[in-house]
């Protein structure tokens, strides 16, 4: 069942909304995009609804597995005593979560802890939200699609304690007494767009669906991917702002499912060697404040630099060019982690350079455009992403890259790639992306890169730490290779 639109939220209508209510439960989101929140008194969200708490800046300050970074950046350390940050409730993010007896749940932003109250740096929310005012003052906004695949495991029982009458132990256990390959993963074999396998597990997938709908963040498809346990999730189109909101609660729901099923999902980028990868493309377009597609040239341009280009707007071209000139320098936020680059190489479904082309899903960016769509769904699919990476950044890299490009009037410099050529291939002639994180995160800190010029030294200075935290963590490591 479909679930109603959500009410319209305000300060005024919070009391009666949560009056049979006691308890309200709020997140925010962490650079690596991880929902980290808690659950309050109903008494005390009312008291905070308004300006906000204080939410502690640690959260800035480690990484997913709490770790302090090993070099103090400047939202949370030692010498502001890891203070308190302001995290503000987005009214309009209500929603019950089903799953936990539909307690009233709420998305909140991160606001620096000083008289001017400016948005916090490293905050996705925030950071998203700072792209998307410099379209607003054009009259214009942007709409968005995400796609997520990701592999699922059964959650085994431990060999410690196979005769226990208690739940299955965690993954993580698991994993700390088996090999990580040994991990059985939820079905076998690879068989994409499947209608047989989902039956295997049909109430778990049925409900992720019907969750989802109900928690609003609904899926537009649903189906198998080609791997053992690989599902994949369009989730539906909108606003963009709304859509990131979308993206990170749809994870939300899966792995709590999961959880309730004994099943592990699992968004790295790439769990497997010899298979896919995890992608997490993301489809962007512009459009005016009556919800005209911009990137729609009304008339064919009769003498296009490339043929692809032949019914995409002047806008649209200036919006491509900025995508491809500032790729490079962007690769942490699109490819976070350590695991990212192992699923960014040659022959497995994964773009490796600075590459277009219409209706190609080789290339870096998919311009997906008439004659093969409709001028209402004329837009960029950006292919670089992996599922491991913060939707709220990659969002605010691909509208604040190509918002650069419209507002210098750039012009693609790239010729597209044609049919039948593969990335990479000797008739490529774009950029090879980064290769490694550290090699990306070198790109994206140096003095003038296009990442300070978009979003900020405060900002390149702050996540570019904490890959160089990652990195350290990795050059450290002894791996069983």
């Amino acid at each position: 069942m479909a679930a109603s639109s959500p009410p319209t939220v305000t300060l005024e209508s919070l009391p009666e909304l949560l009056e049979n209510d006691n308890k309200v439960k709020v997140a925010g989101i962490d650079v690596d995009g991880q929902l980290r929140g808690k659950l309050m008194s109903k008494n005390k969200f009312l008291s905070i609804a308004r300006d906000g708490f204080g939410f502690c800046s640690v959260i800035f300050g480690w990484d997913m597995h709490d770790q302090q970074y090993f070099k103090e950046l400047k939202i949370s350390n030692s010498e502001n005593g890891f203070q308190d940050i302001i995290a503000v409730p987005d009214l309009d993010s209500f929603r019950r979560i089903p799953w936990e007896n539909d307690v009233p749940f709420f998305l909140v932003s991160f606001f620096n802890p000083t008289s001017t109250k400016s948005a916090l740096s490293a905050c996705p929310r925030g950071m998203l939200n700072t792209v998307c005012k410099k379209l607003d003052k054009r009259g214009m906004s942007a709409m968005a699609g995400a796609e997520y695949e990701f592999f699922q495991f059964r959650t085994p029982t431990s060999t410690s304690d196979s005769t226990s009458k208690e739940a299955p132990s965690s993954t993580a256990r698991f994993l700390k007494e088996n090999p990580v390959n040994s991990l059985p993963p939820l079905t076998e074999g690879m068989f994409g767009y499947s209608l047989t396998r989902p039956v295997h597990n049909q109430d778990y997938y049925y409900q992720i669906y019907d969750t989802c709908t109900n928690f609003g963040c609904a899926i537009e498809g649903w189906h198998t991917e080609s791997g053992p346990g690989v599902f994949e999730a369009a989730l539906e189109f909108g606003e963009i702002k709304q859509m990131a909101d979308k993206a990170s609660l749809f994870k939300y729901v899966v792995k709590s499912l999961g959880t309730k099923y004994g099943i592990t999902p699992c968004f790295m980028a790439k769990p497997r060697e010899g298979l896919p990868g995890n992608s997490g493309h993301m489809h962007v377009s512009i459009v005016d404040k009556s919800g005209q597609n911009l990137f729609y040239r009304k008339s064919g341009d009769p003498n296009p630099p490339y043929k692809d280009l032949r019914n995409l707007s002047d806008l649209g071209r200036h919006f491509l060019a900025g995508l491809l000139d500032g790729l490079p320098d962007v690769m942490p936020i699109v490819a976070p982690t350590i695991n990212s680059y192992k699923r960014l190489v040659e022959n497995f479904w994964a773009p490796v350079t600075v590459s277009w082309g219409l209706e190609h899903r080789a290339a870096s960016i998919r311009l997906i455009a008439p004659p093969t769509a409709s001028p209402k769904a004329t837009r960029f699919e950006v292919r670089v992403a992996g599922a491991d990476a913060n939707p709220y950044f990659v969002l605010a890299a691909i509208l604040g890259l190509g918002w650069r490009g419209v507002e210098k009037k750039l012009e693609i410099k790239t010729p597209p790639l044609g049919k039948g050529e593969d990335v990479g291939g000797a008739s490529d002639t774009g950029v090879r992306l980064a290769k490694s994180l550290k090699e990306a995160t070198g790109q994206m800190m140096r003095e003038g890169s296009v990442a300070r010029e978009v979003f900020g030294d405060d900002f390149v200075e702050h996540f570019g730490g904490t890959r160089e935290h990652e990195i350290k963590l990795w050059d450290e490591a002894v791996t069983d290779w």
